[in-house]
């Protein structure tokens, strides 16, 4: 006694037809829709986790730029108060303490600088656009149209 044929089953563990397409003989058209409103609704779903995964790491690239610049601005502030402080200690006597707040206000201008230019670099590398987001999302009208 031979066992009667069966197709091979599609993605969802359906039968599927000669052609490769799902087998729906006998399933009605509610059913039907019923499954398609549930895969869309999947999909968007995992769009949605998609485009805040996406969000999430461009803003965290955004934090560490911000970062950087208020870095830059408290150095700035250092900078001008020991440009003050130095100015000050030079003209009120000519001992070498006046010199060394020079020193130290040049270099926390050196890192006021390095700060600001890594910081700006780094908020142009932000695109707040979740790009593969929109790029599969283009592609869902095409995935629900018939061929």
């Amino acid at each position: 006694m031979s066992t009667p044929y069966q197709p091979p089953a599609g993605p969802a563990g359906q039968p599927t037809t000669a052609a490769g397409h799902p087998d729906v003989e006998g399933t009605s058209v509610g059913q039907l829709l019923g499954e398609v409103s549930k895969d869309l609704s999947t999909l968007m779903r995992q769009e949605l986790e998609l485009a805040k995964a996406e969000v999430k790491a461009e803003a965290t690239k955004a934090g560490k730029g911000v970062g950087m610049l208020a870095g830059a601005g408290y150095a700035g502030h250092l900078t001008v108060l020991f440009l003050s402080l130095a100015l000050w200690a030079a003209l009120a006597s000519a001992i070498p303490a006046g010199w060394a707040a020079l020193i130290v206000a040049l270099v926390w201008g050196a890192v006021a600088a390095v700060l600001f230019l890594s910081g700006r670099k780094q908020l142009k590398t932000v695109n707040p656009k979740p790009e593969r987001t929109v790029e599969t999302l283009s592609r869902v009208p095409d995935a629900v149209r018939p061929s």
